[in-house]
């Protein structure tokens, strides 16, 4: 028997996709399938249990794929696009069977580092999609707000008062829509035994208020994707980096570019409010202050310790001990 490898590109209507025989490295069949939920139960069909799966992540248009992986038990791989694409060098023309085929390639080199994808629970996966919608009303209440107060000064000259009720409208519809996600999200830790036991842990750290602590549930999985808190500030992009090579060159030791921007955003509000409320905290900060550090490096290092102390209680069965400085 055969054992094959699948590489599937994803788009909106149909999946493409590229089966190679691991041990020749060979190309046996391509083809493109509806990307709807019985074309893909059907194609699955013709495939055993020992053929493995490779596919993009590109969020809601591969998740009827990755259920029905999921469903028939089939293991699978979920490779970043961006890493994908740095791994492939100089390519010419682009596809989507020609990048089914790359993927296929791509999963069959470097087998022994890619780790099986497996589905978050349904209460995480609600979780993820909330705090998603969260982010994206918020960030359009900034925008309303911020808009609003530009209209109220133009108002001062010119009648714009029908565009300040509209806008008013839209804010008071936006903030009651963030409050009804914030309930629902409440409401589905509170209900599910290990993740209120989790949230009630990290929520005892200062600085880890109710979005802190709903995030980096969502984004470790209920911390078991990451177990190296040095590696999940690596994610956040609160990690620096050396950048030097030889004698000759030497840049500023700063992090990567690469990150979860909305998470590291929110840490460094965590941090600033830590800062305020612990007192060993506060000592540390205007030491490095007085020492000549750069405020928002001292603010980052804050934040890097708030994720060393989350994942410390997360871990453990004791509570966070508010120490004096």
């Amino acid at each position: 028997m055969k054992n094959l490898i699948v590489g599937i590109d994803i788009s909106k209507d149909t999946l493409d996709y590229c089966v190679l025989d691991q041990q020749a490295v060979k190309v046996t069949s391509r083809g493109t399938i509806s990307n709807t939920l019985e074309a893909i139960r059907k194609w699955l069909e013709g495939f055993n249990k020992t053929t493995v799966f490779a596919l993009e992540h590109t969020g809601h248009y591969g998740m009827l794929l990755i259920n029905c992986l999921t469903e028939k038990e089939h293991l699978f791989y979920l490779i970043n696009p961006l890493e994908l694409k740095k791994s492939l060098g100089i390519q010419r023309g682009k596809s989507d069977m020609k990048d089914a085929y790359r993927i296929a390639e791509y999963s069959l080199t470097n087998t022994h580092k890619l780790k099986p994808y497996r589905l978050p629970s349904e209460k995480l996966s609600i979780l993820k999609a909330l705090i998603s919608a969260r982010e994206r009303y918020v960030k359009m209440s900034v925008q309303i707000q911020n808009s609003l107060k530009a209209n109220e000064i133009l108002n001062q000259s010119i009648d714009v008062k029908m565009l300040l009720k509209q806008e008013r409208k839209q804010l008071k519809s936006l903030q009651k829509s963030i409050n009804s996600i914030e309930n629902e999200i409440k409401h589905i830790i509170t209900s599910t035994k290990a993740l209120n036991t989790t949230y009630n842990k990290i929520t005892t750290v200062i600085g880890v208020g109710p979005i802190i602590a709903t995030k980096c549930i969502v984004e470790t999985t209920n911390f078991t994707t990451f177990s190296d808190p040095r590696k999940f500030s690596c994610h956040c992009g609160l990690a620096p980096f050396p950048y030097q090579s030889g004698s000759s060159i030497k840049g500023k030791t700063k992090t990567h570019f690469l990150r979860d921007k909305s998470l590291k955003t929110i840490l460094i509000k965590g941090a600033i409010s830590a800062i305020q409320h612990d007192p060993q905290l506060k000592v540390y900060y205007n030491r490095k202050i007085k020492e000549g550090k750069h405020h928002m490096s001292v603010i980052n290092a804050v934040a890097n310790k708030l994720v060393l102390r989350i994942f410390a209680v997360a871990k453990r069965n004791e509570p966070f001990v508010k120490l004096a400085a």
